[in-house]
């Protein structure tokens, strides 16, 4: 019957394997590396359930996000940058859908985002409307109907893989319109966006041969000195847990770290402190 790939999935960092197992990284130590390697089998935006409590009205959502506790990051293909979100270099303020229709153009990726939940990804396509891929179907609908009462925010700049023409982007999303279930070739929103915008096969699930190596690494950002890096095999499995810490904030990152490494919360806050003292 030949090989079987048993499809693995985590929970908690408990689970998870680090670049270091002593401890978070210091800019100046890089440590022993400890790969890691998943398969996911569901398609994160469909994991619609809060992490904050009982569901609350969606217009009050909106006026309520704050990105304070959401986690910078770099992503590296090898010694390049290929993604990074920085909090104080770039413009990452939310906007409530009519103001977002003023500052979107053709060929766009817009990022919706709400406390406790996976952040979706759209591709503006013009006349108000956006490409998603949302439920395991690629989707054409309103702005609007798309944010689901969420503020959002345009991403174009958070990969820095060069961008193909608007034109382009558009005709790669509105061709995929209609594609669903075991047609598609993309684990999530993000996927699929960054996809019609790039057009690199590694947002697509098995765009890339898994040999062993880990050449691809999430460099989590604490602090100005602290940080702690995890490492994959594929650009779509590292892009899967970018997201769940998305979903679930820096605080429990932290958390979650801090229990992984038998460190206690006083003993995380204290080193937290005394870097930025």
């Amino acid at each position: 019957m030949g090989n079987q790939v048993e499809k693995l999935t985590h929970l908690t960092y408990d689970n998870v394997p680090t670049a270091d197992p002593n401890g978070f990284d210091t800019e100046d130590e890089l440590g022993p590396r400890i790969g890691v390697s998943y398969i996911f089998s569901a398609d994160d935006d469909e994991q619609e359930e809060r992490v904050d409590g009982p569901d609350k009205d969606q217009n009050e959502e909106e006026k309520q996000y704050d990105n304070c506790n959401e986690l910078e990051c770099v992503v590296y293909y090898r010694d390049e940058s290929v993604y990074e979100k920085n909090l104080k270099l770039s413009d990452m303020s939310t906007y409530s859908t009519e103001n977002l229709l003023n500052k979107c153009t053709p060929g766009d990726l817009v990022e919706f985002v709400a406390t406790g939940q996976y952040p979706h990804w759209v591709v503006y396509v013009g006349d108000f409307q956006v490409v998603h891929l949302h439920r395991a179907e690629i989707k054409n609908n309103f702005l609007t109907d798309a944010s689901q009462g969420k503020r959002g925010r345009i991403v174009n700049g958070l990969y820095k893989f060069r961008a193909l023409p608007p034109e382009v982007v558009v005709q790669n999303a509105v061709q995929q319109v209609g594609t669903r279930d075991r047609e598609l070739y993309w684990r999530n929103s993000e996927c699929f966006a960054a996809w019609c915008r790039f057009g690199k096969r590694e947002f697509k699930i098995g765009g890339e041969i898994r040999i062993g190596k880990q050449p691809y690494r999430l460099k989590m950002l604490f602090s100005e000195k602290k940080s702690h890096v995890l490492e994959f095999q594929s650009f779509d499995d590292l892009i899967m847990e970018k997201r769940r810490n998305d979903q679930i904030g820096r605080d429990a990152v932290t958390q979650e770290l801090a229990n992984h490494l038998n460190a206690t919360d006083a003993e995380i806050k204290d080193d937290f402190h005394q870097s930025v003292n």
